[in-house]
């Protein structure tokens, strides 16, 4: 299994950005999907996860904010994220997973290096 995230940088406060996920050598769209991210000197956080048929599931620092998609044709996970603050600066992990809808990382065996996000002016 590999997964590639892509898409970070660094953004000013308020700003959106798009995180993307490849995913390979798996049965993609049986796998639940989601992001994580961990902050330096912070545990590793779920911030949205997606089943197969679309349903979400997010944390509260997300909610209203990020919005978590797949592409089941392209094996492709997304993140697009608004309103941006420097709270949001992390790195972001893209994790599958078959046994459900978590934002748990014990439930997730498969990862991704990780996208460094960094949002400063």
């Amino acid at each position: 299994v590999q997964l590639v995230e892509s898409g970070g940088g660094l953004v000013q406060p308020g700003g959106s950005l798009r995180l993307s996920c490849a995913a390979s050598g798996l049965t993609y769209s049986r796998y639940f999907m989601a992001w994580f991210r961990q902050a330096p000197g912070k545990e590793r956080e779920g911030v949205a996860s997606i089943d197969s048929d679309g349903s979400t599931r997010y944390s509260y620092a997300a909610k209203g904010r990020f919005t978590i998609s797949r592409d089941n044709a392209k094996n492709t996970l997304y993140l697009q994220m608004n309103s941006l603050s420097p709270e949001d600066t992390a790195m972001y992990y893209c994790a599958a997973s078959g046994y459900g809808l978590s934002l748990s990382a014990s439930l997730f065996p498969y990862w991704g290096q990780g996208a460094q996000v960094t949002v400063s002016s």
